[in-house]
């Protein structure tokens, strides 16, 4: 029953709340539709974060969706031993790169006194369940080894029964709890989609060429002379 709630339920769950909730807020509040950048407080060790987090993250997203939407394609290039090396060797320095990003990321937004005052609970948040879905990601890489080839014979055939409307929780039940953790961690975050500072995913930065102009005051102490 458990299985059935978290791998069958909880999926379309996920992703209803991140539509629904998604469209509400960009029809109500449209201008909160973006990233929140505190660039303009301090660009440094943005950079060195950002800069790797999302190039890092990316790849690993991509690689995840190529085996999910072209299972064929991913089976062929995984089926040379080498490539699957490389494959497992790349995915785990891309993995590394962004965790140590993560982390730089997380100690601006602690130590750096601008930046701590505004970020919010939900900042906090989806970075908690960020560091932990790294983790566990790093957890499987390390000690369940070669998930580039046994990824496309669990979790993508239970993706695409989920996408079916026919899900078939057997793929992946059966699967260590780690895997699972990290499995349902994805959908975590898409159900936290709609509430954080990821929405701007699916931005444009087109829009900016017609949307009014944003007005921003400075509030500095003066200084006594």
């Amino acid at each position: 029953m458990v299985d059935i709630v978290l791998f069958a339920a909880f999926p379309y769950v996920a992703v209803i709340l991140a539509v629904v909730v998604a469209i509400y807020r960009y029809n109500t509040d449209r201008y909160s539709y973006s990233s929140f950048s505190s660039q303009f407080l301090e660009n440094r060790t943005l950079f060195w974060g950002s800069v790797p987090w999302h190039f890092g993250i990316l790849i690993i997203l991509l690689a995840h969706l190529l085996a999910v939407l072209m299972p064929g394609v991913w089976a062929n290039l995984i089926s040379d031993p080498s490539r699957l090396y490389v494959l497992e060797v790349i995915g785990l320095a891309l993995a590394l790169a962004a965790t140590a990003a993560l982390a730089l990321l997380i100690i601006r937004r602690l130590f750096n006194r601008r930046v701590f005052v505004v970020s919010s609970t939900m900042d906090w948040v989806l970075l908690l369940v960020l560091v932990s879905q790294m983790a566990l990601g790093f957890w499987v890489a390390l000690f369940f080894r070669w998930g580039s080839d046994w990824y496309l014979h669990t979790a993508v055939p239970w993706l695409q029964s989920l996408a079916q409307l026919d899900p078939e929780t057997q793929f992946v039940t059966s699967l260590p709890w780690v895997v699972k953790l990290h499995m349902l961690g994805g959908f975590v975050i898409i159900a936290l989609f709609p509430f954080t500072r990821l929405v701007h995913l699916v931005t444009f930065p087109i829009t900016y060429l017609w949307r009014p102009y944003q007005v921003v005051i400075w509030n500095r102490r003066r200084t006594e002379t």
